[in-house]
């Protein structure tokens, strides 16, 4: 069973359909793409010696190529490991090294990365695999890891997120269930990272032979997405919260045929209500919410277009600040410590159970049981269910910081903090941000003596991390709170924030 088969199906029923788009222009049709797939798929199986089950990262902008590239490798039978192309270098090299990459795939400007057995997309090289004969669909178990998705963890590293072809397939399949029919009348708009929700949203797409449109600067601006809603009729597309809070408020959208927009999805970060209030009156009836991780991908629960619509609903705010019911098929549970189920109102964790969840982190079992206790996914998240079925986020228990819909945990950036000699503690927590949703900030203890130059911590924040992790704000302090135990306690943090 092999998820690529998906693509074959779509382009034998559909070959002059339009396939990939680059801003209004069609640059493949199906007839296209499959034959591009069938033939990359053989080179890229003979640039991995052979091996069904190896994994091709792909650490790239969005582009024509990034697309054909996943497709080829699931053709190929090989696993896909999608890299934010924002991470720093020690960063990539780690998931490299850490699944143990036959090939990598990569975006002309990062070129000077230096990665091992890299292959640039669109070079001459990457097109010479075009030259091998095409390769039939490879048979694949269900259970075989199709995509891996490096998650970072409170622990610092990053784990990766094993997806079987199973899982992708029972994600598709509760999208169509959940979000809508799709058809080759349709199109998706990738502006958000094709290594993250975007690219797995392009499945049940190229299912139903809709167009994969990628906008010409191969990423998220105002004015360019508002031309291609009007250009191209049945959209959907993918923005995290600050995207679309950016979006919602340009004066181009004012202008923008908005009846174009079949589905606007919007998750990976909180969306506060008044900003959730403001999209819906600019942009009309297409919001749809859909909460998930990338251990159970897009796909726990969901708030539907109906219940966006529904602003005469008598707990229309209630429902509107939730994170909707549980997806199709999906079992979602509010747990005590004891993962003993709590009834409506009592906040606990969030724990998922479906076929779309993860089989396992890559390499590291301690971890898989962890996650996995008990046959369920532990998501960290903190949440109440209302005697409704609605369930509202209250905290992340992880800590997580989500900032412009990207995940960053604090461990990992106070452990780079905690590289200079002069810091003898450091915490990081979040604070609002009208751009980004959150920011980063750090409270730093120095040691006794030293001096700490915030240009330093910055420094090394960016020789050890990415860009986008490093903390917007510095707070030296005496002492860091703790509990008795020794526990740092992060609220009190939050609460001398306010008071900053």
């Amino acid at each position: 069973m092999n998820i690529a088969r998906a693509l074959l199906a779509a382009a034998r029923a559909f070959p002059d359909r339009p396939a990939i788009s680059v801003g209004r222009e069609t640059v493949a049709s199906y007839a296209r793409f499959v034959e591009r797939v069938a033939r990359l798929a053989a080179g890229l199986r003979q640039r991995c010696g052979g091996r069904a089950g190896a994994r091709i990262a792909i650490v790239a902008a969005n582009c024509p190529e990034y697309i054909e590239a996943m497709w080829a490798a699931w053709h190929a039978g090989l696993c896909v490991v999608p890299v934010n192309a924002k991470l720093h270098p020690k960063e990539v090299a780690f998931i490299l090294e850490n699944c143990g990459t036959s090939l990598c795939l990569i975006s002309g400007e990062i070129a000077d990365a230096n990665y091992a057995n890299s292959l640039v997309l669109g070079s001459r090289d990457y097109e010479a695999l075009l030259a091998a004969t095409p390769l039939p669909c490879q048979d694949v178990a269900s259970g075989d890891p199709a995509w891996l998705f490096y998650t970072s963890g409170t622990t610092g590293k990053p784990k990766g997120a094993t997806l079987t072809h199973h899982n992708l397939l029972q994600m598709s399949l509760r999208n169509y269930a959940d979000i809508g029919e799709v058809s080759s009348e349709d199109c998706i708009l990738h502006v958000a990272p094709l290594s993250h929700a975007s690219g797995l949203f392009s499945l049940f797409h190229v299912g139903k032979a809709s167009n994969q449109v990628i906008p010409e600067s191969r990423g998220f601006g105002e004015q360019e997405l508002a031309g291609l809603v009007d250009h191209y009729r049945n959209c959907l597309l993918f923005l995290a919260p600050t995207m679309l809070n950016r979006f919602a408020s340009h004066p181009a959208t004012a202008r923008m045929r908005t009846e174009n927009l079949k589905t606007l999805i919007y998750g990976g970060a909180p969306m506060y209500l008044e900003d959730l209030k403001r999209a819906l009156t600019r942009l009309g009836p297409c919001l749809w919410q859909g909460y998930g991780q990338g251990e159970t991908p897009n796909t726990i629960c969901y708030l539907s277009k109906e219940w966006h619509a529904r602003s005469d609903h008598p707990r229309y705010d209630a429902i509107l600040s939730s994170v909707g019911i549980p997806r199709t098929g999906i079992q979602v549970r509010v747990v005590d410590d004891h993962d003993r189920e709590l009834p409506p109102g009592e906040i606990g964790e969030v724990i998922v159970k479906s076929e779309v969840t993860m089989s396992g982190y890559w390499g590291n079992p301690e971890a898989s049981a962890k996650a996995l206790k008990g046959g369920w996914l532990h998501t960290g998240d903190l949440g109440a269910f209302d005697e409704h079925g609605f369930l509202t986020l209250k905290d992340r228990s992880k800590d997580v910081i989500i900032s412009g819909g990207s995940n960053i945990y604090p461990r990992e950036v106070e452990e780079v903090l905690l590289l200079h000699p002069g810091v003898l503690e450091a915490s990081v927590i979040g604070r609002r941000s009208q751009e980004w949703g959150e920011e980063v900030v750090a409270f730093v203890v120095k040691k006794a003596g030293a001096k700490v130059q915030e240009g330093e911590l910055d420094n090394l924040c960016l020789q050890n991390i990415a860009r986008f992790k490093r903390p917007k704000a510095y707070f030296f302090i005496d002492a860091l709170p703790k509990s008795n135990y020794g526990k740092i306690l992060k609220t009190e943090l939050r609460e001398r924030l306010t008071q900053l």
